[in-house]
């Protein structure tokens, strides 16, 4: 071979090997789903950049657990049920807390009770009686004074000792006391009740019925409700098992699955590239090739971490995402909740005004 067929040669391969170089380069530059083996859809349009999503349902996931602590004895709802919102997911055992309810109860009943019977002053028979006494003591009186008058004149007479004329005056003063102090019981009976007594029977009522505002409260908290209409997507309580507000743990799981959206982790490299109305391709290992059509119809406003592992050893996980949610062109296809996507953000189309 001749030096010339030689450098031929070393020239060929030399161009060949900077020829594959630029294509690999550019090909890893241009979309990292393309350079994983994944279609791009390029026949209508160009893939911008692509990032991992997630599945979730016209709600966020929701995590449910009690707001009391104790042994779990019931579970109301299983898995794929639908509930409203206030439907009693589980329950937690309290019954320790009843007996408490039902004394703070009847103290609250007690203190009504004394505050109406303050209201309503004495009863009828206690006013009949203090009015026949202040009668007899009036008739009493009336006597008195009579019987002074007579022994007055026969005592101006001298017919009868002083003696005698002052005991009538005593029994007089005597009688007059007596009318007194039936006429001030009367009186006292008939008149409605002071200001401060009225005010301690309120007070007395405010706090028997904030005892048992507060042993009800508790109990409520025994039970675990739904805080949102939506799905039961998992059901981790077990019957028996205690829970403790020291360490919570979700009890259950729920989400709204009337519709269905995608929430993806844009990269912060490709942030500038992002817009509302902007098309999208989304692909998974679920669908078996098939692919879903949609448009980001909200970006967040902050910045944060990334939660969906791609399992690609070349992803780094230092990286903040922006989070993006992709409206479905078709939404009734029941994609299971919390799968992993792959989402492709075209560059040809516009965004929505």
């Amino acid at each position: 071979m001749t030096a010339r067929s030689r450098w031929g040669i070393g020239g060929s391969a030399i161009f060949l090997v900077i020829a594959a170089v630029a294509f690999l380069g550019s090909t890893r530059t241009r979309n990292s789903v393309q350079a994983r083996g994944i279609p791009s859809d390029s026949a209508t349009a160009t893939v911008a950049f692509a990032s991992p999503g997630r599945v979730e349902g016209a709600s966020e996931t929701t995590q449910v657990g009690a707001a009391a602590d104790g042994i779990l004895k019931a579970v109301y709802v299983k898995e794929g049920q639908f509930v409203k919102r206030g439907t009693v997911l589980g329950e937690i055992a309290c019954d320790e807390l009843q007996p408490a309810l039902q004394t703070a109860m009847a103290e609250a009943d007690s203190a009504r009770q004394t505050r109406v019977r303050l209201m309503r002053g004495a009863r009828d028979e206690e006013k009949k009686i203090a009015s026949e006494k202040t009668a007899a003591a009036r008739a009493t009186f009336e006597e008195a004074k009579s019987r002074l008058g007579m022994q007055r004149a026969l005592y101006q007479k001298e017919q009868i000792s002083r003696a005698s004329y002052d005991q009538a005056v005593r029994d007089l003063g005597v009688a007059e006391a007596n009318l007194q102090a039936a006429l001030r019981t009367e009186e006292l009976l008939a008149a409605p009740p002071l200001q401060e007594d009225l005010a301690r029977a309120d007070a007395d009522i405010a706090a028997a019925e904030g005892r048992a505002r507060t042993v009800q409260e508790r109990i409520g908290k025994c039970s675990i409700a739904a805080p949102i209409d939506g799905t039961v997507l998992r059901v981790y309580a077990r019957r028996g098992e205690s829970f403790s507000t020291v360490t919570p743990r979700p009890l259950f799981s729920l989400a709204d699955t009337s519709a269905r959206h995608i929430k993806a982790e844009v990269d912060e490299r490709d942030v500038d590239k992002l817009s509302v109305g902007q098309r999208v391709i989304i692909q998974a290992d679920a669908l078996e090739g098939k692919k879903l059509r949609g448009s980001v119809s909200r970006i967040s406003a902050m910045m944060g971490r990334k939660s969906i592992s791609t399992g690609d050893p070349s992803d780094k996980s230092d990286r903040d995402i922006l989070e993006a949610v992709i409206d479905l062109d078709d939404n009734l296809r029941p994609l299971p909740i919390g799968l992993r996507v792959t989402v492709q953000f075209l560059s040809n189309t516009s965004p929505k005004k």
